[in-house]
């Protein structure tokens, strides 16, 4: 598949990411030639993808996939025969949706040619790119015309693999405006700077998540609490470290104190603000104020473990991967590894260990037991 997909198709392929998506939206961006985008949305790929459009392009065994496609899905002990789409989840449903989503790029590429003016744009460059992670893509365009004009050869070619656009979810914006992909924001600032950023509707989402982890983990430990809460922040935080993010990283570490305030204070209603203070927060590598909690080793010695500030990671820009770039080719073998020992360079973030902090809480927990 590797050699017939398109050149940036970026989801569920090896050595290719969100990140690379998101470098290849702003490549297509960052010029200004490009001012309109097409958002597109596919409206329940998974579950409408034509079983006899896979049957007769997919290169395979024809026998095992019908009996794959065909096989059926259980739930709540009830089956449900499947007529149409892959399940999702399926270990071979991303490559099938790959299979039947690629094409579209080079159908663009030869109606709209790079290197070719049109008249119908007085004689300027169409500026058409084509940017897909899985079934989100995003398609950019000189004009808000010329995208009209594009859309429906976008449905016509989903029309012959069963599927259909997203009315609500596929939209066209002006860059100004700014558009959402991938859980970032992609617009370009008066300024004239074109910025991504981590999208609002992605940063509610998390932080969602984290006062709820927050407010059920009452009964528990400040340790245990902080063993959950460093997994999300770290996930999250390094997912957006490439993006334009230092601010909205402060902001976030604002809003998870002040939840873990709250905690706190639930927690010891009888306590005063300096008791919780030196109970639950101290000096952490140059940082004030960084929640900590204590829990015992498998030997049974007491250690400290420290809250990630989502701050304390640094922003990196991220090197998109080559287009024509294949895992599976042994010419590009060099290419993957020095690509590897680049990405594996970056700081490892967590805990405790000893700082010059941490002997000093454990002495004032011993002489308080």
């Amino acid at each position: 598949m590797e050699t017939t997909s398109d050149r940036n198709s970026y989801g569920f392929r090896q050595q290719r990411s969100c990140a690379d998506a998101l470098a290849q939206c702003f490549l297509a961006l960052r010029t200004g030639a490009a001012q309109w985008i097409l958002e597109g949305d596919i409206k329940s790929c998974f579950d409408k993808i034509s079983h006899s459009w896979l049957l007769d392009h997919v290169p395979m065994d024809k026998t095992v996939l019908r009996k794959w496609l065909d096989s059926g899905y259980m739930e709540k002990s009830v089956f449900h025969a499947t007529t149409e789409g892959t399940p999702q989840g399926g270990i071979a449903s991303p490559a099938l949706a790959n299979y039947a989503l690629n094409g579209l790029e080079e159908l663009l590429r030869k109606l709209y040619p790079k290197k070719k003016a049109l008249k119908s744009l007085g004689g300027r460059y169409a500026c058409v790119n084509f940017i897909r992670y899985a079934d989100d893509f995003v398609i950019t365009g000189r004009t808000k015309e010329l995208l009209e004009e594009i859309k429906p050869l976008v449905e016509g070619f989903l029309h012959e693999r069963g599927l259909e656009l997203s009315p609500v979810k596929t939209v066209i914006t002006h860059v100004t405006t700014g558009f959402d992909f991938l859980g970032q924001n992609v617009r370009r600032y008066p300024s004239g700077k074109l910025h991504i950023k981590p999208s609002r509707k992605n940063i509610q989402s998390f932080l969602e998540d984290i006062r709820g982890t927050i407010r059920a983990g009452l009964g528990r430990t400040a340790a245990d609490l902080i063993f959950v809460l460093n997994r999300k922040i770290r996930g999250w935080t390094n997912y957006h470290r490439h993006a334009i993010s230092g601010r909205i990283f402060s902001k976030v570490d604002s809003a998870i104190f002040t939840s873990l305030w709250q905690w706190a204070r639930r927690k010891h209603p009888t306590k005063s603000r300096g008791w919780i203070q030196q109970k639950y927060w101290g000096h952490h590598r140059g940082w004030n104020w960084t929640f900590f909690g204590v829990w015992k080793k498998a030997n049974g010695e007491p250690s400290v473990i420290w809250l990630q500030h989502a701050r304390r990671t640094p922003i990196r820009r991220h090197i998109k991967v080559r287009c024509e770039a294949n895992p599976y080719d042994p010419v590009w073998k060099e290419y993957f590894v020095k690509r590897r020992a680049f990405r594996s360079g970056r700081e490892v973030y967590f805990t405790d260990p000893a700082t010059p902090e941490a002997p000093r809480i454990l002495n004032r927990l011993r002489v308080s037991s």
